[in-house]
């Protein structure tokens, strides 16, 4: 069957990486703790949805967990979890059956994401089209979120045989193709805080009845 012609000028398909365990927080999801009486994965996707395209989770086991919000669920295609990139790469393979160019990346337990996420990434793309989410710290430190990030279709390949040599450092591939980087302020309100522990959802609970 023919592929559709990849486009550049709609946005973005994005994948959540949904499949992270709430080990330091008793076990189970972290996106499926509840925040403000909603699961964390609610509020990614209230933050997500307005500037991307068609969005699906990636997740390994029963995905009939995932299964009340209504999106595909995507499995790693390699055993044995070898972290997030494998959840890159199945991202940019379910884009690029969609005719897509580049795929947006995001965790699933960041519940503050920006709302110009999308632009400021498009914006900052490098040379091989990958662009990186980063934050400034107080004292100047730039402060990459790599898993949050937009990343050309074309790399799958590269991703694949990187994978395949047993490479599964996210900053390793990334630096290797020259990314740009889209930075904000972390500020007293990072947009990119994840949830760890109880301490940070507690925080987040709070950040959330602030707004």
């Amino acid at each position: 069957m023919t592929q559709p012609a990849s486009r550049t000028d709609l946005p973005p398909p994005a994948v959540i990486l949904a499949g992270g365990l709430a080990r330091r927080m008793g076990g189970g999801d972290k996106p499926l703790l509840p925040l403000g009486g909603r699961p964390v994965l609610a509020h990614v996707l209230d933050r997500l949805r307005p500037q991307a395209g068609a969005v699906a989770l990636n997740a390994n086991g029963d995905p009939a967990r995932l299964a009340g919000f209504g999106l595909p669920v995507l499995a790693d295609s390699l055993p044995d979890r070898p972290g997030p990139l494998a959840g890159v790469l199945v991202a940019m393979d379910w884009a690029a059956a969609l005719g897509a160019a580049q795929v947006l990346t995001v965790p699933g337990d960041s519940p503050f994401l920006p709302a110009d996420l999308v632009q400021r990434l498009i914006a900052a793309r490098g040379p091989q089209g990958l662009a990186l989410a980063a934050t400034r710290e107080a004292d100047g430190t730039l402060r990459d979120h790599p898993v949050c990030a937009l990343w050309p279709v074309a790399l799958r390949g590269a991703l694949a045989a990187a994978l395949a040599r047993d490479e599964r450092r996210v900053r390793a591939f990334t630096e290797a193709h020259a990314p740009g980087r889209a930075v904000w302020d972390a500020g007293r309100a990072d947009p990119f805080a994840n949830l760890n522990t109880p301490e940070d959802l507690a925080r987040a609970e709070a950040r959330l009845a602030a707004l």
